[in-house]
């Protein structure tokens, strides 16, 4: 079984191009145009060890908010259509990530339904890195969850500062992601008999 998808998507504010396989940990270098943004999108690919390359465009001179969310949602595409039926899959992930005065939860539920809890914009984080805040990663998240039915919770036990949290949250989802795609079994990993 191929585990692979390829998903393209042309709106007047984007154009993205996305390939993802799960099953092999071979990627490319991000390039969206925005550093940071970039930066981040290689750190998930890293760390989840999913073969992941994203060719970007978009409306940065306005502000980064169209290109964020836009790779959010097509990489949920790329990760529904990769699933398939999702069976044999391990289903759920968890993963703590610290870094410095920073420490991040994401738990995820490949159930095929989308939520996203999502706990830093009720706290106090500040500041950006390159452009990007953590509402440009909700943003993010939501997106990539909707399209890709996951259910995601996002925590946040310590640390403020938009950069470290950032990347805090998006290495925890990458460690989360590799548990959850890992196939360690057969059946499908419902009682309902379908995701």
């Amino acid at each position: 079984m191929s585990r692979m998808a390829t998903v393209q998507r042309t709106t007047s504010e984007t154009d993205l191009r996305i390939r993802l396989n799960l099953d092999d940990s071979l990627f490319d270098t991000p390039a969206t145009g925005h550093g940071f943004f970039d930066h981040m999108l290689d750190a998930l690919a890293r760390h989840s060890r999913l073969g992941l390359s994203i060719e970007a465009t978009g409306d940065l001179h306005i502000e980064p908010h169209h290109l964020i969310e836009d790779t959010g949602i097509t990489l949920g595409q790329a990760l529904s259509q990769a699933l398939g039926d999702r069976r044999g899959i391990e289903r759920y992930g968890s993963a703590f990530v610290p870094m410095d005065e920073t420490l991040a939860h994401v738990v995820v539920d490949l159930s095929g339904r989308a939520h996203l809890a999502f706990e830093p914009e009720t706290l106090e984080v500040w500041g950006s890195a390159g452009g990007m805040t953590h509402y440009h990663l909700r943003e993010f998240l939501r997106g990539f969850c909707n399209h890709a039915g996951v259910t995601m919770h996002v925590r946040l036990l310590a640390g403020r500062e938009a950069h470290h949290v950032i990347e805090a949250i998006v290495k925890a989802l990458a460690r989360a992601l590799r548990d959850a795609v890992a196939l360690t079994s057969d059946q499908l990993p419902s009682t309902k008999g379908s995701l």
